[in-house]
C-alpha cells in the first residue's frame, strides 16, 4: 500500500478508539446508574431501570444507529454528527447490558455485609458506597472486559453512517487496490491487537481491585500442590523423629 492508503487506515484505527473510548464512558455511566436502580427499595424506580434495559437489549444496536442518526434530530430541528451519533447509540445500547452485570454483582455480595451497614446505621448511599460497590466492583471487571470487546466490534456499525472508523477505511482501501483478502485480513489483525490490549488492561485492573480488598485474583496456571511439610504424612513422620 502507498503511504497516502496507509495514512487512511491510521486515520481511521484513531477514530475507531475515540469511538470507543466515548461509547465505553457513555456505556459505564448508564451500567452503573441503571444497574444501582435495578436494586432500588421503590418498585417505581426499578421499573423503569428495567424497562429501558429490556427496550435497548431487545433492539438492534444497527437499527437503534440509523434511528439516532436518521429519525431523532429531524424531530427535534437538529443535526448529529457521526461521531456523537455512534457515541449515543452505542453507549446507550451496551449500557443496557453492561447494567445487568452491576446489577448481578451487587446482588452477589453477602447480605451480611448489607445488615453489617444497617447495624452501624449506615444510610443507604454509604452502604452502597463503603460496603457494596468495593465488592461488588471486581467481580465485575471480567464481564465487563468481554462487554468491552464487544463494543469495539459493534463499532464497525457506524461506517454506516459514512464515519471514517477503521471498517470504512479498510474499505475504501479495498476499493482502490482491489484486493479483498489481503486487506480485510490486515484489518482483522488490527482488530485483534485492540482487543487484546485492552483485555490485557482490564486484567490488571482486576488484579489491582482485589488486591485493593485483600482478594487475591484467581491463578491462570498449575494447580498448586501442598508443600510436603505441612500434610499429614510429614507432620507424623516429624513427630515420630
Amino acid at each position: 500500500m502507498t503511504s497516502g492508503l496507509w495514512e487512511l487506515v491510521l486515520k481511521g484505527i484513531w477514530i475507531t478508539v475515540q469511538l470507543l473510548f466515548f461509547s465505553a464512558l457513555l456505556g459505564g455511566v448508564v451500567s452503573f446508574v441503571v444497574g444501582i436502580a435495578r436494586t432500588h427499595r421503590l418498585w417505581i424506580v426499578r421499573f423503569l431501570a428495567g424497562f429501558y434495559t429490556e427496550v435497548f437489549r431487545g433492539t438492534s444496536a444497527l437499527i437503534m444507529i440509523f434511528w439516532v442518526f436518521f429519525v431523532l434530530p429531524p424531530a427535534f430541528g437538529w443535526q448529529l454528527v457521526p461521531m456523537w451519533a455512534g457515541t449515543l447509540a452505542l453507549g446507550l445500547t451496551y449500557g443496557a447490558y453492561g447494567s445487568e452485570i452491576v446489577r448481578g454483582a451487587l446482588n452477589s455480595v453477602d447480605p451480611a455485609q448489607r445488615e453489617g451497614g444497617i447495624a452501624l446505621s449506615f444510610t443507604p448511599m454509604q452502604r452502597m458506597r463503603l460496603i457494596l460497590l468495593p465488592q461488588a466492583v471486581p467481580e465485575m471487571i471480567p464481564p465487563f472486559s468481554n462487554l468491552l470487546v464487544e463494543l469495539l466490534k459493534g463499532t464497525a456499525l457506524v461506517s454506516i453512517m459514512g464515519m471514517g472508523d477503521l471498517a470504512f477505511s479498510g474499505n475504501l482501501v479495498r476499493l482502490a487496490l482491489q484486493e479483498s483478502a489481503e486487506i480485510y485480513t490486515y484489518i482483522l489483525l488490527i482488530y485483534f491487537v485492540i482487543a487484546f490490549l485492552l483485555t490485557r488492561i482490564m486484567r490488571g485492573l482486576e488484579k489491582r481491585l482485589k488486591a485493593g480488598i485483600g482478594k487475591a485474583p484467581e491463578r491462570r496456571g498449575k494447580l498448586a500442590m501442598p508443600r510436603p511439610e505441612t500434610t499429614g504424612v510429614g507432620a507424623g513422620a516429624g513427630g515420630g523423629a
